[in-house]
């Protein structure tokens, strides 16, 4: 009997090898490779977040201030610098993670002061360029 398990996890084993696919992450709905950072560059949506979140702790541990050059996002390293890049208008802002999120379709989610200074407030979200700076 033992055997026969052995068996059968080892087939197990070499279906799920044999199904990896390329290796990279992709979307469940689409199935399409999902975004992310390429050579230290990102593009995608941003949107911003302010009022009722000031003063509250973000990921990082500090409180939020929607008046500092702060964002949110799902996998940079907190106090990682990035340079944002309004595509619209091509206004930049260098603001520092200290959040985690967005978790919709936005790659990037902005204090309202750095949203402001890409003119971006009005419109909620915009399309970005996100630089990974050293």
């Amino acid at each position: 009997m033992r055997e026969v398990n052995r068996a059968s996890a080892l087939l197990i084993l070499i279906v799920v090898a044999a199904c990896g696919g390329d290796g990279k992450k992709k979307s469940a709905t689409t199935g399409k490779p999902r975004p992310g950072m390429v050579d230290g560059v990102q593009n995608g949506l941003a949107t911003w977040y302010g009022g009722r979140f000031h003063g509250k702790p973000t990921a990082s541990g500090e409180p939020f201030n929607k008046n500092a050059m702060t964002a949110a996002h799902r996998k940079l390293r907190f106090n990682s610098r990035v340079r944002v890049t309004n595509k619209r208008n091509g206004k930049s802002v260098v603001v520092r993670i200290t959040d985690r999120g967005p978790y919709g379709r936005a790659v990037i989610d902005l204090s309202e002061a750095a949203a402001r200074q890409l003119n971006m407030i009005d419109a909620g979200v915009v399309p970005v360029r996100i630089e990974l700076l050293k």
